[in-house]
C-alpha cells in the first residue's frame, strides 16, 4: 500500500504541469476577450466569471493536492533526508497555497478592493506558493549535485529557478499598468512547471518511489 501511494505520488507530480497548463488553456478559450497577455492566471477563476468554478476546482485545487502528494513521494524516495525533507516540504506548501488560492478566489480583476479578506487571502497565497516552488527548485538544483543519477538536472533546476525570480519580478514590476503581466506570470509559472514535471519523469524512470536514493560517495 505504502509503495502504491508513492507511486501515485511520483505519477501526480508528472500529471501536475499537464493539469494546469490544459486548465489555462481551456479557461482561456472559453473567454474570447480574455488576454493571457495582460491578464493574470487567477483571473480566469475570478468571482462572477463564466470560467471561475472550471479554474478553481479543475486548475488550483486539483494541481495543489499533486503537488501534495508528489512531496510525499519525494519524502520516501530520498530516505527522510533532512534537507530532502525540507526541499520536499517547500513543495507541499507550494500546493497547499495554490489550494488555498483556489478556495479563496480573486475579486473581479484580482485588483480591486484589495482591502477584502478574501483578495488578501489569495493573494497572499499566491505570492507565497511561488516564491516556496523557486525557493524548492533552487534547493534540489543544489542537492542533485550529490546524486550522480539526478546530477544533469542541478544546473537545470538553479536556472529554472532564476527565470521564474526574474518573470515574477517582472510580473510585480508591471502590475500597475498590466503591460505584458499576464506573460510575464505565466513565463514564470511555466518554468517551475516544466521543470516539476521533468523531476517527476526523472524520479519515475529511476523507480525512486520504490527503491530510496543514496547521495553518491565522496560527491561534491
Amino acid at each position: 500500500m505504502k509503495l502504491l501511494f508513492a507511486k501515485i505520488g511520483n505519477a501526480s507530480g508528472m500529471v501536475a504541469p499537464v493539469v494546469w497548463a490544459a486548465a489555462i488553456i481551456y479557461c482561456g478559450a472559453l473567454r474570447p476577450e480574455f488576454s493571457h497577455y495582460h491578464q493574470y492566471i487567477s483571473e480566469l477563476g475570478e468571482r462572477t466569471s463564466v470560467t471561475e468554478f472550471i479554474m478553481r476546482y479543475a486548475g488550483f485545487v486539483p494541481t495543489g493536492l499533486m503537488h501534495i502528494a508528489f512531496a510525499a513521494c519525494l519524502y520516501v524516495a530520498f530516505g527522510r533526508r533532512p534537507i530532502a525533507t525540507l526541499a520536499a516540504l517547500l513543495i507541499a506548501i507550494n500546493g497547499v497555497a495554490r489550494i488555498a488560492a483556489g478556495l479563496f478566489p480573486c475579486e473581479v480583476g484580482c485588483a480591486v478592493p484589495r482591502l477584502l479578506l478574501n483578495q488578501k487571502i489569495h493573494t497572499l497565497a499566491a505570492v507565497s506558493g511561488f516564491f516556496a516552488l523557486i525557493t524548492a527548485s533552487l534547493l534540489w538544483g543544489v542537492l542533485f549535485r550529490q546524486y550522480k543519477s539526478l546530477r544533469v538536472l542541478s544546473a537545470y533546476s538553479i536556472a529554472s529557478a532564476c527565470l521564474a525570480l526574474l518573470f515574477l519580478a517582472l510580473t510585480s514590476w508591471s502590475d500597475e499598468l498590466r503591460t505584458g503581466t499576464g506573460l510575464y506570470e505565466r513565463i514564470s509559472s511555466g518554468a517551475l512547471s516544466v521543470w516539476l514535471g521533468v523531476f517527476a519523469t526523472r524520479l519515475w524512470t529511476l523507480k525512486a518511489y520504490d527503491i530510496p536514493l543514496r547521495p553518491t560517495k565522496n560527491s561534491t
